[in-house]
């Protein structure tokens, strides 16, 4: 006959495996690179979280006295830390502060806002523009009643160069400006409509030069992942380009992903590119979703930048309208 001090240690044990087996499965995907199936993909993102059940693991192995679960709970609890703070994204921050700090840069304020097909609060991105003297706004799905909104509210006042495509689906896109825009080009092979401008950054006597990309990728829903791989394929083949580069938007991806990290990768020399959100310690910060299913928040928005662009200052903020908040940061661009 079990003891009745047996049968609390047996249910903890039964407990501690049935809260590890869902992480040892996502640590297998998230320790391989692999072209994982559309619901991997889609688990992938929430790896941040599998932090909760890997701790819950190691406290009912250590209350139910069971030393292999201990240390299987134990081991997976070190991947999620290791996943949680990872320590490459340090080397590409320092590398690009060592650049910049050894000659003349020019300051520019960066916000970006998918606005859920044009839903998002147009007064609620004019005061964030004003209260943190932006001087560039890149929009996704963006429509032709927000550009309107955005007028009515001042924007044009504040941001007087503008670059847009407004659709009346998820595909639109726009680039608002205090300096001058010139249009590059635009990424080939892409549902979604990704231009890149140029804009010349001027402070006092001082000129820095910047193309951006204002990107939105497709999401990893159903067929469409293979399209998603494409995307960041495509998005990430930009950095093979000379010069100072922003990649800004809703990039339907996590440092998680083995994808996104290619991309940061993707640098054929130098440290690679800089993800501004993870190198600042934020990578943790939700940016969706912010209405709609209640789901736990994953950071699939970013701003991300050749090596030789600083940044400081990153932040994420809520716009009423739409499931994605705003991120922004501060720029230091090395003069021309």
């Amino acid at each position: 006959m079990t003891s009745a001090h047996g049968l609390p240690g047996m249910a903890c044990r039964w407990l501690a495996l049935l809260a590890a087996l869902p992480v040892l499965v996502l640590s297998v995907f998230r320790a391989i690179p692999a072209d994982w199936p559309v619901l991997a993909v889609q688990l992938l993102s929430f790896t941040p979280w599998l932090a909760v059940p890997a701790a819950l693991a190691t406290i009912l192995a250590v209350a139910g006295r069971s030393r292999w679960l201990q240390v299987c709970a134990g081991a997976l609890m070190l991947c999620q830390i290791f996943w949680l703070f990872p320590f490459d994204t340090a080397r590409p921050a320092a590398a690009a502060g060592a650049v910049v700090s050894a000659g003349a840069t020019v300051e520019l304020h960066a916000m970006n806002i998918n606005s859920e097909i044009g839903q998002a609060d147009a007064s609620r991105i004019v005061q964030l523009v004003k209260d943190n003297r932006v001087g560039l706004l890149t929009v996704q799905e963006h429509s032709q009643a927000l550009e309107d909104r955005l007028s009515a509210e001042g924007l044009d006042r504040l941001l007087p160069h503008r670059i847009s495509d407004p659709t009346d689906d998820g595909a639109g896109s726009a680039v608002y400006s205090a300096y001058p825009l010139e249009q590059v080009g635009i990424l080939p092979d892409t549902p979604f409509r990704m231009p890149t401008v140029r804009l010349t950054v001027r402070d006092g006597g001082s000129a820095a030069v910047l193309e951006v990309t204002n990107v939105h990728t497709l999401p990893p829903v159903d067929v469409r992942v293979d399209q998603w791989r494409s995307d960041l394929a495509a998005v990430g083949r930009l950095a093979e380009l000379p010069g100072n580069r922003l990649l800004i938007g809703d990039f339907n991806a996590t440092y998680d992903h083995t994808e996104f990290r290619a991309l940061l990768g993707a640098a054929p020399d130098g440290p690679g590119l800089v993800d501004v959100g993870t190198a600042s310690g934020s990578r943790l910060t939700p940016t969706w979703p912010m209405r709609g299913p209640r789901l736990p928040g994953i950071a699939i928005d970013h701003l991300v930048t050749t090596p030789h662009v600083g940044s400081s200052g990153y932040q994420v903020q809520r716009v009423p309208g739409t499931d994605h908040a705003a991120v922004l940061a501060t720029l230091a661009v090395p003069a021309a």
